[in-house]
């Protein structure tokens, strides 16, 4: 959400940046923002205005009745009813007023930073750079879930029965494996500073607010029927929850936090056939990072997020290499994001594994997350997220980059302690 002041002082630049995202059914929204502030304004003012009045009538009842003064007395009673009639008329629409006012600037799209290329949506994306040398084995890679099953290590059918649609059971090794994935993350990113941290999963409508858009709740989060809950569907959302209503000393920042969590999403739309398996499921865990720190420092603690993404995959030595998201392709919370995409040698290009976002004060704002620096003066805080894994999906890059044509699996080294020491798994 944007500082109304920049709003009221750039409506030119905002409406820019709303056409930059491809959203221009939101211009409006500018103008009617604006209208509504105005009017906000003007009611404070004639609020603050009548209540003086009322003061200065108030004191003068005493005297007008000392005075003798009956019926001066009484018309400035009158007054003062009235007086408060309008006041409890103005305050009504003060409320509704503000509550408008809110409503439609958290619709209005975040600034982007000038350095996000402008595209329409995910098909413009970017590449930055690659990691690694992608290979294609000279023999035919099967789909990741026939992989699973001839190391008898899933059963999306049991799944189907007990769940439906998008739920998996893992099994024996490949069950070993997911663990070992989380676990190694788990101590890649402690190893790198970061504290770790086992947040909720459930997080209340506050919060939800806060951390995202409309759209994109919509669209992700369960709802606990009769309760004010909701399953996350990432950490971040609590991660990020757990500053709401904050002031933190500067002297504490940055906050650098890794957190462990499953995630819930409804994953609404129609999935493709390369979506089938473990690709494209409602219930996953996944390692986060969380960053929280003072503005200047984001663009910095931004580069070093996706490259720990980078490293953590390149020391199980799957390529991949990353995406500069377009203007079209970011969540109207989110001032910069990098996707990170792993190579599939089945498929024979990349696909998203995790995703980078610098969020700017926009969380801060709505969650009222500030920082009080050394000289008293206080100002939002900026948050910044990003996935260091998230397997099963993870997994569909992991066994395609190291199955054998006898189909069995190589462990690399880096794994080989959070599997027992094993180096290869075999059919």
């Amino acid at each position: 959400m944007l500082d109304i002041k920049f709003v009221r002082e750039n409506p030119e630049l905002v409406k820019e940046n709303i056409r930059k995202k491809f959203q221009d059914a939101k211009l409006p929204l500018v103008d009617e923002v604006i209208a509504l502030d105005r009017e906000n304004r003007d009611i404070k003012g004639e609020l603050q205005a009548l209540q003086a009045d009322r003061n200065r009538i108030s004191k003068s009842i005493g005297m007008l009745m000392k005075q003798g003064k009956k019926e001066e007395a009484a018309e400035a009673k009158a007054k003062v009813v009235q007086n408060q009639d309008r006041v409890a008329e103005l305050s009504a629409r003060e409320k509704t007023v503000e509550e408008e006012l809110k409503k439609k600037m958290m619709v209005i799209p975040n600034i982007i930073d000038p350095s996000v290329p402008i595209g329409k949506d995910d098909s413009e994306n970017v590449e930055i750079e690659r990691f690694g040398e992608p290979q294609v084995p000279d023999f035919e890679i099967p789909y990741h879930t026939e992989i699973m099953e001839k190391l008898h290590g899933i059963d999306m059918d049991a799944a189907g029965r007990v769940a439906g649609n998008g739920f998996y059971y893992l099994l024996g090794d490949i069950a070993r494996l997911h663990s070992a994935c989380l676990s190694y993350a788990r101590d890649f990113m402690i190893d790198r500073g970061f504290t770790y941290v086992i947040p909720p999963y459930m997080i209340r409508s506050a919060v939800v607010d806060g951390v995202m858009s409309f759209a994109e709740m919509d669209s992700m989060m369960y709802k606990i029927e009769g309760e004010d809950l909701y399953l996350i569907g990432t950490s971040e959302h609590s991660m990020i929850g757990r500053f709401i209503g904050q002031t933190i000393d500067e002297e504490k920042l940055p906050y650098t936090l890794t957190s462990y969590s499953p995630c819930f999403r409804k994953e609404k739309g129609a999935h493709g056939i390369e979506e089938r398996g473990v690709y494209r499921i409602h219930q996953f865990e996944k390692q986060e990072m969380i960053v929280v720190c003072k503005p200047e420092d984001s663009p910095m603690w931004y580069d070093r997020l996706w490259q720990n993404t980078v490293d953590y995959f390149r020391s199980l030595e799957i390529p991949v290499r990353t995406l500069e998201c377009c203007s079209g392709d970011l969540a109207d919370l989110k001032v910069k994001s990098l996707d990170v995409e792993a190579w599939s040698p089945r498929q024979k290009k990349y696909f998203e594994v995790g995703s980078c976002s610098n969020l700017g004060d926009a969380q801060a704002r709505r969650l009222g997350i500030r920082v009080k620096g050394e000289d008293g003066r206080k100002y939002l805080a900026h948050t910044l997220n990003n996935t260091c894994v998230a397997p099963p999906r993870m997994l569909i890059a992991f066994l395609e980059n190291h199955l054998q044509e006898d189909g069995s699996v190589t462990i690399p080294k880096a794994l080989q302690p959070y599997m027992g020491g094993k180096e290869i798994l075999v059919p």
